[in-house]
């Protein structure tokens, strides 16, 4: 079996693309997308995504983790999935897209996507950490020394010890000015660090808001793969208009084979 793909990157977050408008990927097969997700034995990535029909929308998103498994929303490879749909001539500057958390819109210009995530209307807030959901559950703490911390290890510590079998992204923060924040997360469903995560980032931002860190409602989060924005409107309960922007951008294209 032949098929092409194209391989996607937003800061750093990247990612298998395939265009499944013709239901021809092999979706159960948990273990052909952890190979073609591994950086070794595959063409390496942090997760595989199918763009496929929709009749109320553009189009749906279907997201994998690296480990093969169908996971939550998935920030960033939803706007490396706009981009995408843009290459692929489905939408042109405005889009409308199904994922497994519901209904998105999102803006593309030039390599530039907003996309907009869902509302939030709790934050548990702990005396360590916060918890919340932006498509994907999220445990956000503001840490010393971020530079020097083993996020693997430690990351894995709370993943798995403080989680459980299902499991929650990490993300360690520290403070670079009013509005600013730096973050590196670990990721469920990957095992280690990535270089992003678009959800990890709109959790610090709303985070990083209710600790009362930062009263701007537009606050920028530097990852070590670069750099996003994300923006809001604070509700009674909770957080609305909730927007998730940065570059998602084209690496390459080829075929698979299996």
């Amino acid at each position: 079996m032949k098929l092409d793909f194209f391989k996607y990157q937003g800061t750093g977050n990247d990612f298998v693309l395939v265009d499944n408008r013709h239901e021809i990927f092999p979706k159960n097969d948990t273990k052909l997308i952890a190979k073609i997700c591994d950086r070794r034995f595959g063409v390496g990535a942090d997760g595989l995504i199918l763009l496929e029909n929709d009749r109320m929308t553009d189009f749906k998103m279907v997201y994998y983790n690296s480990d093969g498994g169908e996971s939550t929303m998935c920030g960033n490879g939803g706007r490396c999935l706009v981009a995408f749909a843009k290459y692929l001539g489905i939408i042109d500057t405005e889009a409308t897209f199904v994922a497994i958390d519901g209904i998105h819109t999102a803006q593309i210009r030039g390599d530039i996507v907003k996309l907009k995530m869902q509302d939030v209307e709790e934050i548990k807030v702990k005396p360590q950490y916060s918890f919340l959901d932006t498509g994907s559950p999220h445990h956000v703490q503001l840490v010393d020394a971020l530079d020097d911390m083993d996020v693997p290890s430690e990351g894995a510590k709370l993943r798995y010890g403080l989680y459980g079998k299902p499991g929650s992204n990490i993300n360690f923060v520290s403070q670079s000015g009013a509005d600013s924040f730096n973050v590196r997360t670990y990721e469920r469903g990957v095992e280690n660090e990535t270089l992003s995560c678009g959800t990890g980032v709109t959790a610090v931002a709303l985070a990083m808001h209710r600790a009362g860190k930062t009263v701007s409602n537009q606050v920028q989060v530097n990852t070590p793969g670069g750099e996003l924005e994300i923006s809001f409107d604070v509700a009674n309960s909770g957080y609305t208009e909730i927007y998730l922007k940065g570059p998602a951008t084209q690496v390459f294209k080829g075929t698979l084979e299996w």
